[in-house]
């Protein structure tokens, strides 16, 4: 087992039409902080809600992606549940070593970030994500904003 913090950072909610799906977030009280989209593949807008929860709608912007499989599969809803870990690796060694299958590992300049296969015994696919001291530049959202408490993780 490691000792490494982890919290539930957000909730990663599929979704055909952000636009259509925002005010249902704007009237349980959701303020956006983020709306971008990742090199034509996704758009994803994050929100908080009484400063320490997060929600994250993403969209399809791509013809094909794993977006649009997956919503053609189980229409919109749940897609993920995000932990920041303080210590990525630590956590993908303990997982692995009880055969939990973590995949897609990547690190960018602001963070790092691998996935728990929904094939484990949840059947819910879980993102893992280490934030780097460069994140908050790299957004320009002050800290307050960006982490839960204002600060990342185990700090």
């Amino acid at each position: 087992m490691h000792d490494t913090p982890i919290r539930v950072d957000h909730v990663g909610i599929a979704v055909e039409s952000v636009e259509a799906a925002e005010p249902v977030l704007q009237a349980l009280g959701c303020e956006k902080l983020v709306d971008d989209t990742v090199e034509g593949r996704f758009r994803w807008v994050y929100y908080t809600l009484g400063g320490a929860s997060r929600l994250e709608l993403i969209e399809p912007v791509a013809e094909e992606s794993f977006l649009t499989d997956f919503l053609d599969r189980n229409g919109p809803g749940l897609h993920h549940v995000t932990f920041e870990v303080a210590d990525i690796d630590a956590v993908i060694d303990t997982l692995e070593g009880e055969d939990i299958a973590v995949v897609d590992y990547q690190e960018f300049d602001g963070w790092t970030e691998a996935f728990v296969s929904p094939g484990n015994p949840t059947g819910a696919l879980f993102q893992l994500m280490e934030y780097h001291e460069s994140y908050v530049e790299e957004t320009g959202t002050p800290a307050e904003s960006l982490f839960i408490d204002g600060r990342p993780v185990g700090e």
